[in-house]
């Protein structure tokens, strides 16, 4: 189905498909762990590892094989960068038997007169052996076992002085005779801890969890693994051309109205500093504006007079400064709606310490193959597949052993989420910045990953937000779930998955009260030569979609005016412009990936909610400037998300036709004789719903791991309403009546009430005569949800300048509805408003006025503006995939 997805800030591409849980697993079996500080790469190493690798060391040594042979020394590292004279460490070494140290790097006897300066750091080691190697030691079996021997106590001794560390010079210089400091040698630091021996710094034992950004193992301390935090933006804070008395600073702006203590405490602090707060800001220093933004320092205290009792008193305070004043309040608050003023202040800024990696740093310095897991999650799906199969080339014997398995499940998932078309997402994206039909295409590869068969899958509409490209691909996988013997039943508009199809029902013939019949049914060229089916037309081309020469729309008043956005570059948008002609429909196509969401939604909408000073959750991409603005006067998008997440929020409120129904029945007789109000036809409030379940109609019952149930309430069986409102009538039915009706039936109903009217007709126009006013939000699919807002939208009275933005409001439409929203967009469009729709329905793009084009591919291969301008000299270009499709369309 097309649930949405989980707004969880925590799920990704990356955990709901699972390739994330592999991942963690392959990183903590054969992961190659680093320091984070220096960079080195930490082994844990046994006593018998350590004396191996000194003696592939000597070996490799050129002097090796004189008789001088190789000299090297054993040392223990006991004090590392530390302060202090330790001259009872030297007692203490000197009662075990040590000779020697190299104390800063110099060797000295622990009998010499040296005395160490207290507050300098110093670093100790003491020699713990000296051993001089020559071939004749290799040739004679004794002597190779007796060095052995020593070797390993001696490194023995070393690891236990030290608590697990070693150090192993080998001394290069000729002239050495053990007792000064040589001049040329290397040193080679081992450990038997999970630690760096240089930076000290031990890491935790690998563990699946430990690369989990959602446990306490793994996860950033600062942003919590979310990898981001909500920041005061500056920019919100305040009016720059007004002065701090006039309200320039929106959080104080009533502070000066009624001479407040906080407002003396400002007044003290100017003093002070000696600005004025009558200066317009932008105009402050830049000393005073940081005071007045983060506050003064800690220790200091102004002085503050007040009169108390007729007398002159004061009191010293601090000044905090409105930065860390809101953000400590917003952490201390309890209420939701403090939190939620302050938050308009706020923007959710890259986390500043993991840089939104959501990991903490020694996790992030676990690398295969030179990528850490944060990295491999920002490739792309199919960039991913290459590196899995890459890695088989360069892991060891071993490695490849433990990782075959992983890698297997890995790479199985990989491939059926190429299959579905997704090979341009990265595992590192949030779900909730996926779209709907993304979502479910996730899904649908998740369960083909599942192999089962003898199974009845039912998808609805998988087509949402696939471009024509990719729908072959999604053709395809649906075919092999059915040859695996399962039987896929599929809701769905899409001409071409119909024409691919083994049979085809056909519901109708028209929506709602006037469907529910099955009007035709077979195999798809059975259902063309139906006269019966609708659909049947549309598939054999019989009738097209749009063109519609609309009675109502007058003669087209095009401007002459463009928007125009320069320098784009956010997510794969390659530093791109587009330039919108004002008052034309408007279309931005491309394959699935291109760009399309995160230059309109994340870029271009956000830019303009900035710009009208709308609230505004996150900041837009980067880009570099916007042009053109002055021609828009307001920007409303209109997305797939839910209108309500309660079953309180339905059609008829969302849209306010309900406020006028509840009008019209507080007039009634009955009511006016009983003196009931308005209020008391709402199911929200006191008086006129039913306590039993708050006016729900359900009650909810919460179940743990699995979705919640709601079930009717006992008390006014689903009604919302207590017997008092329901025995108020008008033409004969009560509110709970009404709310149960159809639109259509109410268009009706209400059809002598103008305001009432007005409403339903729009909510009729958009295809959506056949849902029932009251029907709950959560039961609404995302596109009628979508269809709710744009009839909103369409019933408010506008004079033009609006800049609309539609987000695939094809939907869940079929071919008729198509004609209606069609229509819809191009009224909006002459009365002279900007109507941009992402979209990927080839009827609506060969609908609009202008195009732009993205791609050429999905995901990195994208984010390029192929074309833009007017639709007829889209279809003469070669390289857009779009243009190729329509023009198989018009052929």
């Amino acid at each position: 189905g097309q649930k949405t997805t989980s707004k969880n800030p925590r799920s990704t591409v990356g955990t709901i498909t699972e390739v994330y849980d592999f991942l963690r697993l392959l990183y903590s079996r054969v992961g190659h762990p680093h320091c984070p500080e220096c960079g080195r790469e930490i082994a844990r190493q046994s006593t018998d590892q350590i004396v191996s690798t000194i003696w592939n060391l000597v070996e490799k040594e050129p002097e090796f094989k004189t008789a001088r042979g190789v000299r090297l020394m054993v040392l223990s590292p006991v004090v590392r960068g530390r302060k202090g004279e330790y001259s009872s460490l030297f007692q203490n070494l000197k009662r075990q038997g040590f000779v020697r140290a190299r104390i800063d790097g110099v060797i000295r006897g622990l009998d010499d007169k040296f005395e160490l300066i207290k507050t300098n750091s110093h670093d100790i080691e003491v020699i713990v052996s000296r051993e001089i190697v020559s071939k004749k030691v290799l040739e004679d079996v004794k002597k190779r076992k007796d060095f052995e021997s020593n070797l390993t106590q001696s490194v023995e001794a070393a690891l236990r002085l030290s608590n697990g560390n070693a150090v192993v010079t080998i001394v290069k210089d000729k002239a050495f005779d053990f007792t000064e400091t040589p001049k040329d040698f290397e040193d080679h630091l081992f450990s038997e801890n999970f630690a760096c021996p240089v930076c000290n710094i031990s890491l935790p034992d690998l563990e699946p969890r430990s690369f989990s950004f959602n446990s306490p193992h793994g996860a950033c301390p600062a942003c919590d693994g979310l990898g981001s935090q909500l920041n005061v933006d500056e920019t919100t804070v305040m009016n720059p051309t007004l002065s701090i008395s006039e309200g320039g600073v929106f959080p104080w702006s009533r502070l000066f109205d009624h001479y407040s203590w906080t407002s003396r405490v400002i007044k003290a602090v100017s003093e002070d500093y000696g600005f004025s707060l009558d200066t317009p800001i932008k105009d402050l220093s830049k000393e005073a504006f940081d005071i007045i933004m983060h506050g003064a320092p800690k220790d200091k205290k102004f002085k503050v007079g007040f009169r108390k009792d007729g007398q002159d008193r004061f009191f010293w305070s601090g000044f905090e400064g409105v930065v860390p004043n809101l953000i400590r309040r917003h952490r201390e608050t309890k209420s939701d709606f403090i939190k939620g003023e302050i938050e308009r202040y706020m923007v959710n800024e890259p986390c500043p310490v993991c840089n939104s990696s959501r990991l903490k740093k020694e996790i992030l310095s676990v690398v295969i193959d030179e990528k850490n897991i944060w990295e491999v999650t920002q490739l792309s799906i199919g960039d991913l597949k290459d590196w899995c199969d890459h890695l088989k080339k360069v892991f060891s014997q071993r490695e490849n052993t433990i990782a075959e398995v992983i890698l297997k499940e890995i790479n199985y998932r990989l491939v059926f989420l190429l299959d579905v078309g997704l090979g341009y997402l990265t595992l590192s994206r949030a779900s909730s910045q996926l779209s709907g039909g993304e979502a479910q295409r996730i899904r649908l590869a998740s369960q083909i990953g599942s192999g089962l068969s003898g199974v009845l899958y039912v998808l609805d509409e998988p087509s949402i937000g696939l471009h024509q490209k990719d729908q072959r691909k999604l053709i395809m996988t649906l075919k092999h779930l059915r040859d695996l013997g399962n039987t896929v039943l599929v809701v769905e508009h899409d001409k071409d998955t119909m024409l691919e199809s083994d049979y085809i029902f056909d519901f109708g013939p028209g929506a709602g009260e006037r469907g529910g019949e099955v009007v035709a049914e077979g195999t798809p060229q059975e259902i063309m030569k139906n006269k019966a089916s609708l659909t049947g037309k549309y598939l054999s081309g019989e009738k097209v979609v749009g063109n519609v020469e609309l009675a109502n729309v007058s003669a087209k008043q095009g401007s002459d005016h463009y928007l125009e956005l320069k320098g784009a570059s956010g997510r794969n948008l390659k530093n791109i412009d587009m330039k919108i002609p004002l008052g034309d429909f408007v279309c931005v196509t491309g394959v699935s990936g291109s760009g399309k969401s995160s230059l309109v939604m994340d870029t271009l909408h956000r830019v303009l909610r900035q710009e009208f000073g709308l609230k505004n959750e996150e900041r837009p991409l980067p880009y570099e400037s916007m042009s053109g603005v002055e021609h828009v006067k307001n920007v409303i998008a209109i997305d797939q998300s839910p209108i309500g997440r309660t079953p309180k929020s339905n059609p008829a409120t969302y849209t306010k036709a309900f406020d006028h129904i509840r009008e019209l029945f507080a007039m009634t007789q009955d009511a006016r004789i009983r003196g009931y109000k308005a209020g008391r036809f709402s199911f929200n409030v006191k008086g006129g719903r039913c306590e039993a379940c708050g006016g729900e109609g359900q009650i909810k019952i919460e179940m743990q791991f699995m979705p919640d149930v709601y079930v009717n309430c006992e008390v006014c069986e689903g009604k919302r309403y207590n017997k008092e409102a329901l025995e108020i009538l008008y033409k004969g039915k009560n509110i709970a009546d009404v709310l149960d009706m159809t639109v259509e039936d109410a268009l009706e109903f209400f059809d002598s009430i103008p305001p009432i009217q007005r409403k339903l007709q729009t909510l009729n126009d958009v295809g959506l005569g056949y849902i029932r006013l009251g029907q709950p939000a959560p039961t609404l699919s995302g596109g009628e949800a979508q269809r709710v807002k744009l009839a909103l939208e369409l019933s408010k009275m506008t004079s033009g300048g609006t800049f609309y933005i539609l987000d695939e409001p094809t939907t869940g439409l079929h071919f008729a509805d198509l004609e209606r929203l069609i229509a819809i967009i191009k009224r909006l469009s002459a009365k002279g408003n900007t109507v941009v729709v992402i979209e990927h329905n080839l009827d609506v793009i060969a609908n609009a006025d202008w195009v732009i084009d993205m791609g050429p591919e999905g995901g990195e291969e994208g984010g390029k503006v192929i074309f833009s301008g007017p639709l007829t000299s889209l279809l003469e270009n070669k390289e857009s995939y779009t243009a190729q499709s329509l023009r198989e369309l018009h052929q």
